[in-house]
């Protein structure tokens, strides 16, 4: 009777789910990449709102050790799985740039988010493919024509907006941010050269190790005992990061670049919403003409590639800040190796 019972109120709840699968189906490959996309967007805002609400007892460092050993664990079992060969490599010393470069922007984004609304450190993190168009230049030899470099010097003009040099109300926090955002864009640079040889679990996997063993000193000297509620927002933390990142894969591999890149552009609503939910904050002119101009220059950076077929973003999520996993995810090694 009792299992009669408990079958028929299950098969609505898989008929709902079967219902609810189906029609997400029907919709157009670009509406279900901007579902995907604003849902990662939504799932990276809680995690910034999570980091902060941590920043106000626990140091960045300590914070940043956490998500590295947790984020480390996490693909210990695919290691296993995989075997042996994907823990050899033949580029170490650029497995331990990617490395440093990884923990420092690390660390600068959730100093930023700890000392910011984080409106403003969302939007100073919009800034990174205007680093990448000054980096694909020095480092991986790419064209850039008078559009592009006109579209790059507006977006930079927000960021100074934004960062205001000289002034003392917001200037070191958001210089940490902009600082965190360039180590980003190099560390997009390094994994592309990585990528050529090296498989993404190895790429992920060292950038485990070395990050966990960089930030194991700092936290040590840092170190509070976390509370058991703390450990497990860190935990969430991580668990955040990692879905907030397989959304965004999803988004950019089913819709096109220029359809669903400006739904990225949604953690600014969903940051300034939870800031001002949760902390007060209320974003000021500076922030919104410093993010509007970030935003318009580099929406047009991107239809710019798409149009002339250097697309970074189709099946790569060349946007997203997300921090130990692969937040810069370039292409489909990438996207699984920061």
């Amino acid at each position: 009777m009792d299992m009669a019972r408990s079958s028929a109120c299950r098969f609505p709840m898989a008929l709902a789910d079967t219902s609810l699968s189906s029609r997400f189906s029907a919709l157009s490959p670009n509406t279900q990449g901007a579902l995907w996309i604003v849902v990662s967007c939504v799932l990276f805002s809680i995690m910034q709102a999570e980091v902060k609400l941590l920043g106000e007892r626990l140091d960045t460092f300590q914070i940043a050790f956490f998500r590295c050993a947790f984020g480390l664990i996490v693909i210990l079992p695919f290691m296993a799985k995989a075997g042996p060969a994907v823990f050899r490599t033949e580029r170490p010393l650029a497995h331990l740039l990617r490395g440093c470069l990884g923990a420092g922007a690390m660390s600068c984004g959730f100093y930023s988010v700890t000392h910011m609304p984080l409106a403003d450190a969302t939007a100073i993190s919009f800034a990174k493919p205007l680093f990448m168009i000054v980096l694909a230049v020095l480092f991986l030899n790419e064209q850039v024509r008078w559009r592009r470099w006109t579209a790059t010097a507006v977006g930079f003009v927000g960021v100074l907006i934004m960062v205001r040099p000289g002034s003392s109300e917001i200037g070191f926090a958001a210089g940490v941010a902009l600082l965190g955002t360039l180590f980003v864009a190099l560390v997009v640079v390094v994994v592309k050269k990585l990528s050529t040889t090296e498989s993404p679990l190895t790429i992920l996997f060292s950038f485990g190790i070395i990050s966990t063993s960089i930030m194991t000193i700092p936290a040590i000297l840092v170190w509070q005992q976390p509370t058991w509620t703390e450990m497990g927002m860190m935990l969430a933390v991580g668990a955040l990061g990692s879905a907030g990142q397989a959304c965004a894969v999803k988004g950019f591999k089913i819709g096109e670049a220029t359809a669903v890149v400006p739904f990225d552009y949604s953690r600014l609503i969903f940051a300034g919403f939870i800031g001002f939910w949760l902390f007060g904050d209320i974003p000021g002119l500076h922030t919104l003409g410093g993010a509007a101009l970030i935003v318009t220059s580099t929406l047009y950076i991107a239809r710019r590639e798409a149009k002339l077929g250097k697309t970074p973003m189709r099946n790569k999520t060349d946007h997203h800040p997300v921090v130990l996993v692969g937040d810069e995810k370039p292409d489909s090694a990438e996207t699984k190796a920061r």
